[in-house]
C-alpha cells in the first residue's frame, strides 16, 4: 500500500511540475506588443444605420431623427474619427430588400453626411449586403440583376461618394455566385471603390467553415475588390494570447497571399461588448488585443489600415486605447 501511495505521489508531483511550468511558460509568453503603430495610409469604422437610414427604419426601431439627421451630430462625429485618423466609414445599409434592392436610405441625408464628411476628408462607403440566402441570394439571377442595379442608381444619385462595401454573412468559401456578384458590381462602379467585407483564413482554433476562406478563395476576391476589409474576430477563443498569436499569423496570411494583387487590406478590429453570445469573448477579441498583434507583427506594405468593428461600441476607454497605439 505504502509503494502505492508513494508512486501516485510521485505522478502526483510529476503532474504539478509539468502544470506549473505550462503556466510559467504561458506567463512569461508575450506575443503582443505596445509599440506605436505605423502611419497607416487608411483606417476605417462600421457606422450604424441611422446616419443613413429612411423614415421607415426610424418609425420601426423608434428612433430619434435628430441624433442622426442634424448637420450638428454629423459634424461631431467626423470630426472625432478625423482627429482619430480615421479617413474611411462605412454607413450601414444592410439587410438588402427582398427583390435585391439594397436598404431605403434618405437622399436628403446622403448629401448632408457628405457636405461634412468633403471636409474633414473622409471617404463614404456605405455597407450593403444581408443574411446568405436570406436577404441575400446572390446565386438568384434576379435578385444579383436588382442588387447590382440599385448600387448604380445610389452612386450615380450621389456621385460624391466613394464606393460600396458588400457583406453577405455567412458566405461559404469557394461560393462561385459571389464571385459572379463581384464581377457584375465592377460593370457598374464607375472608378468608384468596390470594398469587401472578408473573411479571415481557416485556423484550427475554429472550425466553421462558413465564416472562414481558405487561401485560394481570398486570392479570388481579392482579384475582383479594391479593398478588403478583413473580419479577424468571431473566434470564439477563450485566452486572449492565443488569440493574439493567432491574429498575427492571419495578418501573414493575408499579407503574403494577397501579395501581388491590387486590393488594399484593411485589419478587422473588435470593439464589441455582447458577452454571453458564445462566437467571441469581448475580454479576449477586443481592440487592445488587436492592436497589440497588429503592433507586433512586421510592417506589410500591403496592408493600408485597420477597420473597427464598430462605432457604436467605441467608448471613451476604447478611444484612449486606440490612441496610445495610433498617436
Amino acid at each position: 500500500m505504502k509503494k502505492i501511495l508513494k508512486s501516485m505521489l510521485r505522478i502526483l508531483l510529476a503532474v504539478a511540475i509539468f502544470c506549473g511550468i505550462v503556466l510559467l511558460v504561458y506567463a512569461l509568453w508575450q506575443p503582443g506588443s505596445n509599440k506605436v503603430l505605423p502611419k497607416f495610409e487608411n483606417n476605417a469604422i462600421w457606422l450604424g444605420h441611422g446616419w443613413f437610414g429612411d423614415d421607415l427604419w426610424f418609425k420601426r426601431n423608434k428612433r430619434n431623427f435628430e441624433d442622426f439627421r442634424n448637420a450638428e451630430k454629423i459634424e461631431i462625429l467626423l470630426k472625432k474619427l478625423a482627429d482619430n485618423d480615421i479617413n474611411t466609414v462605412y454607413p450601414h445599409l444592410c439587410p438588402a430588400q427582398f427583390n435585391g434592392r439594397i436598404a431605403a436610405y434618405n437622399d436628403e441625408q446622403i448629401e448632408r453626411f457628405l457636405d461634412i464628411a468633403v471636409k474633414y476628408k473622409i471617404k463614404v462607403i456605405p455597407w450593403v449586403g444581408g443574411i446568405f440566402k436570406e436577404s441575400a441570394r446572390p446565386g438568384d439571377e434576379k435578385w444579383r440583376q436588382n442588387f447590382v442595379f440599385s448600387i448604380a442608381e445610389l452612386l450615380q444619385k450621389h456621385p460624391r461618394l466613394d464606393g460600396v462595401q458588400v457583406n453577405i454573412e455567412p458566405m461559404p468559401s469557394g461560393n462561385r455566385d459571389f464571385l459572379i456578384l463581384l464581377d457584375e458590381l465592377n460593370v457598374v462602379m464607375q472608378g468608384k471603390i468596390l470594398s469587401i467585407a472578408a473573411y479571415p483564413p481557416p485556423t484550427v482554433w475554429h472550425r466553421f467553415p462558413s465564416v472562414h476562406w481558405d487561401l485560394k478563395y481570398l486570392a479570388e476576391v481579392g482579384k475582383r475588390a479594391d479593398q478588403m476589409a478583413v473580419m479577424m474576430y468571431d473566434t470564439a477563443i477563450p485566452y486572449r494570447k492565443f488569440y493574439i498569436n493567432l491574429y498575427k499569423q492571419w495578418i501573414n496570411d493575408l499579407s503574403k497571399v494577397l501579395n501581388g494583387i491590387n486590393t488594399e487590406i484593411l485589419l478587422g478590429v473588435p470593439a464589441h461588448e455582447d458577452a454571453g453570445v458564445g462566437y467571441h469573448h469581448p475580454d479576449v477579441e477586443n481592440i487592445s488585443a488587436a492592436l497589440s498583434a497588429i503592433s507586433a507583427s512586421p510592417f506589410q506594405k500591403n496592408i493600408s489600415g485597420v477597420a473597427i468593428y464598430c462605432e457604436w461600441e467605441m467608448t471613451p476607454d476604447k478611444w484612449q486605447i486606440w490612441q496610445k497605439y495610433t498617436k
